[in-house]
């Protein structure tokens, strides 16, 4: 894997900023998974999440975002159902007892961008989808142990993959995380597998949105006709978490995470 791209190092305002950003979502996310429950539409939350972006004066790092040619997204809000992986839109769609459900989400003050993710269960869930909600989370937070100042960028892939293999989960290979600021993704693409030891070191000021996402089954993926939403290809479960994580001179601060949340 090439790693051409040079790494962004934040200022100290950069960071101010994002630090407020990332208050918001977490706070915001915390909202949404109160709301979580069977009977309740994928766009009533979506609905919610947009006046909880109204009200709080910030800007939704989703709605209108265009990469690569697609078609803009049309929500603040990705809702993922089940055998979704992420880039779910929501709309009419029900939520059921027993189903999982991913809700990604981000916000941008002043221009730089906060990003977070997580899956939860709706009603009464088998230990068959608590398992992989907690495996999944788990392989986040060993990730996020992992991040400080001189650790190898193909560190955090590794520990994702490795937690995620030991439970016979595979992770997805199409999709990653990414360095966040002032654009919603920028550089360095950051895969959740990999060997260590690769890579570049990482930095005081480094921002990163590291974001396991594990499935049941096999690792492919397709894409629905809406051109956003990427389900697992032999119909698994699949599950999502994501922070936003600065990297600091004692360790890693993680800005997308306040009392209360995953």
């Amino acid at each position: 894997m090439a790693y051409g791209e040079r790494i962004p190092i934040k200022t100290r305002k950069e960071i101010e900023l994002m630090r407020e950003s990332g208050r918001h979502v977490a706070e915001i996310l915390l909202e949404l998974r109160e709301m979580v429950r069977p009977g309740i539409s994928t766009l009533e939350l979506d609905e919610a999440a947009e006046e909880a972006i109204g009200n709080r004066g910030v800007m939704s790092s989703f709605k209108g975002y265009d990469p690569h040619g697609l078609p803009a997204y049309p929500a603040v809000l990705c809702v993922s159902i089940n055998d979704e992986i992420v880039h779910g839109i929501p709309g009419s769609r029900i939520l059921e007892d027993g189903d999982i459900v991913s809700l990604d989400f981000g916000v941008a003050c002043s221009g730089y961008h906060g990003d977070s993710a997580l899956t939860m269960g709706v009603g009464k869930i088998d230990e068959e989808k608590r398992q992989l909600l907690d495996v999944t989370q788990d392989s986040l937070n060993l990730a996020i142990a992992e991040m400080g100042p001189g650790k190898r960028l193909s560190d955090i892939g590794h520990v994702v993959q490795t937690r995620a293999e030991s439970e016979g989960y595979s992770v997805v290979r199409v999709f990653a995380g990414h360095g966040i600021g002032s654009r919603l993704h920028e550089a360095p693409w950051i895969p959740n597998y990999g060997k260590p030891g690769r890579g570049p070191r990482l930095k005081p000021g480094m921002v990163l949105a590291i974001e396991p996402m594990v499935d049941v089954g096999g690792p492919d993926v397709e894409m629905l006709d809406d051109q956003w939403t990427a389900v697992t290809a032999d119909g698994s479960l699949s599950a999502h978490f994501e922070h936003t994580i600065l990297i600091t001179s004692e360790g890693r601060e993680v800005l997308t995470r306040v009392e209360g949340s995953h």
